[in-house]
């Protein structure tokens, strides 16, 4: 029994025979009071999400509220531990290559047509490793087949063993689509895009563009008791200090991570009625990054990364723009998770180490464009103190900015010099952290791959190993080793590993439940 896999399989039997009961009791504290039934929420969530068709888009607003009507096979609690959603159960063979769920009765999508293990084939086998970045890597390189054995059982079967499965079941990374209506179609322009057709506890009603996103309860949802509210509302609001007074005035009840200015939070956070938590985030671990574009000019050169790395001062980003939330991460795998190792090469804020390899690295003060993030006033600070640091040691940066959907755009199809992006852990290096490095996830697109375009045959053998090697230890061994390849290399610049609280009334119960928080949070939650 030293299989990691196999070990993490056992835990995992143990936890999915518990799970359903638990999902079902709850804790002391939840079940203290009895859920009252109806009532609206009005959640903030910017900026405005540039779709809500989960399977084709997964930047953080779509999440936040896709989540609440798409499904996945499993949710996660706060210990990562897997629940009961699609599947009401599951089980996983002794030699860890056979996954079985077993779903769900009853389930309708929101037309009212039934949810089958159909659509979970369809899913996983076509639909995602056509489009999603996150899937198509494990599908393609661990997943020896994906079956049906009746209506209500799936059986995914693996090439090897390969434990960090289940982390990939969670809902933005594989998120169940209606077969009934995108098979044989072109899935990125399928009309349904535009009206999202999920099995979860809320149906999409409205999307007045510029101004709201409705939700209403699902009526016919699986589990009879849930959900209490009746209707969810996010108003857009573009600018940050009045989604800030229209919390302050009582027009909305819930400020989702990054939905104020972070210097606002300690201010809102004492408000009457208020509560605040930084969890909810524990299955995402997000992580803020620079990617440069190997592919262009200097952008190539390790000398001139490594000079960008020590001209920025990621103090200052901390501890001024983001109000001391958050730390400064040394690689691409996060404190936070499994098998993070701080035996790297390091980079602290050095002016002059920076300005000697600028010019070792035959830089001639060609401009370098910095595709800005669309999310509001603190990611515009960042980029002022970041390009500033960069002038501070010769080099001539532009700021380039633009709305959401210019900016998945324009990642996606690689028009960039530089980037910011901020991707989640999810769980496991092998799920969230590879994809980013990988070279058979270099595709256009998703702004969430290899957009950088880093190619290392080390490191992508380095990442294979890892995901399937035979225990921790020797899992840690290689993800240590691709944590110094990656930190000599610098394909991207890691600036912070971002804590991010949600603000909301304290008589908006059960809101965040799980390892995701409110992006499926809904679900539990009531309006007291």
């Amino acid at each position: 029994m030293g299989d990691t896999g196999t070990f993490l399989m056992q835990l995992w039997k143990k936890t999915a025979s518990l799970a359903l009961a638990l999902a079902l009791l709850g804790s002391a504290s939840a079940l203290a009071q009895t859920p009252k039934k109806g009532g609206v929420a009005q959640v903030i969530v910017t900026p405005e999400p540039p779709m809500l068709m989960q399977g084709l888009n997964q930047t953080g607003p779509t999440n936040m509220i896709a989540g609440n009507i798409y499904e996945s096979m499993l949710r996660f609690d706060d210990k990562l531990q897997p629940m009961p959603s699609l599947a009401k159960s599951w089980k996983v063979s002794e030699d860890s290559k056979v996954f079985t769920f077993t779903l769900q009765d009853e389930v309708k999508w929101h037309d009212g047509k039934p949810f089958s293990a159909d659509d979970v084939v369809f899913t996983l086998d076509k639909f995602l490793r056509e489009v999603h970045p996150r899937w198509r890597p494990i599908v393609n390189n661990q997943v020896e087949k994906i079956e049906k054995t009746d209506d209500k059982t799936v059986v995914i079967t693996m090439k090897q063993p390969f434990g960090p499965l289940l982390f990939a079941m969670e809902v933005a990374s594989a998120p169940i689509i209606p077969k009934h209506l995108y098979e044989g179609t072109d899935y990125k322009n399928n009309p349904n895009n535009n009206t999202p057709i999920g099995t979860g506890p809320f149906k999409f009603k409205e999307w007045k563009k510029g101004s709201y996103i409705q939700l209403v309860r699902n009526p016919d949802y699986y589990l009879k008791d849930k959900p209490a509210l009746d209707e969810v509302y996010y108003p857009f609001i573009p600018d940050a200090a009045a989604r800030a007074v229209a919390y302050e005035t009582g027009k909305v009840d819930v400020l989702t991570g990054g939905a104020v200015d972070i210097f606002d939070v300690p201010r809102l956070a004492k408000l009457p009625n208020t509560c605040m938590t930084t969890k909810g985030w524990e299955m995402f671990a997000p992580h803020a990054w620079i990617t440069p574009n190997v592919r262009n000019g200097i952008l190539g050169s390790k000398e001139f990364r490594q000079a960008m790395m020590y001209a920025i001062d990621r103090d200052f980003g901390k501890d001024v723009v983001w109000n001391g939330f958050g730390k400064i991460p040394t690689g691409p795998i996060s404190s936070k998770t499994k098998f993070y190792s701080d035996n790297v090469k390091k980079y602290s804020y050095d002016p002059k180490k920076a300005k000697e390899l600028v010019k070792a690295s035959g830089y001639k003060g060609e401009t370098i464009k910095f595709l800005g993030l669309p999310y509001g006033e603190t990611w515009t600070r960042w980029a002022e103190a970041i390009k500033q640091n960069f002038a501070d040691v010769g080099i001539n940066m532009e700021i380039v900015t633009t709305d959401v959907p210019g900016w998945v755009q324009k990642t996606s199809n690689w028009d960039f010099d530089l980037t910011f992006n901020f991707l989640y852990q999810l769980g496991d290096p092998a799920i969230g952290v590879s994809r980013s490095y990988v070279s058979g996830n270099i595709a256009k697109g998703n702004p969430f791959g290899n957009v950088g375009g880093y190619s290392n045959p080390e490191a992508d053998k380095l990442f294979a190993d890892a995901a399937v090697a035979p225990t921790p230890e020797k899992r840690q061994e290689l993800y240590t080793k691709v944590q110094q390849v990656l930190a000599e290399d610098l394909p991207v610049l890691w600036l912070l590993e971002l804590e991010y609280p949600t603000i909301y009334r304290c008589n908006i119960k059960n809101l965040v439940t799980t390892g995701i928080g409110v992006n499926d949070g809904f679900r539990d939650a009531w309006k007291e």
